[in-house]
């Protein structure tokens, strides 16, 4: 029996066009076009199976960014601040030497 998802995605016109636009934009970074389509697909009724079957992605990946999205918008689909030991060498700097 299929799951039921409890996060019912509504779009605005302004969110729609944004993801939209992310999700056709050919430099957009892999991660951003993901996201952006389970939104997507998640605001046309889809289940988290069917999204999942359709983006080759996980369920659990699936569930979590719609969750996010429904929680915080647009603003829960970028990219986070990470834990960990700061770099020690900018990516510049490496290119360098």
């Amino acid at each position: 029996m299929p799951r039921k998802c409890p996060y019912r995605i509504d779009l605005s016109d302004a969110e729609r066009a944004r993801l939209e636009a992310t999700a056709r934009k050919y430099t957009s970074p892999y991660r951003d076009v993901i996201r952006a389509r389970i939104v997507l697909y998640a605001a046309e009724g889809l289940d988290n199976d069917t999204i999942a079957a359709r983006l080759d992605t996980p369920r659990q990946i699936v569930s979590k960014w719609r969750k996010r999205f429904f929680r915080e918008r647009l603003q829960g689909l970028e990219e986070g601040s990470r834990t960990g030991r700061p770099a020690l060498f900018s990516p510049q700097r490496r290119r360098r030497h």
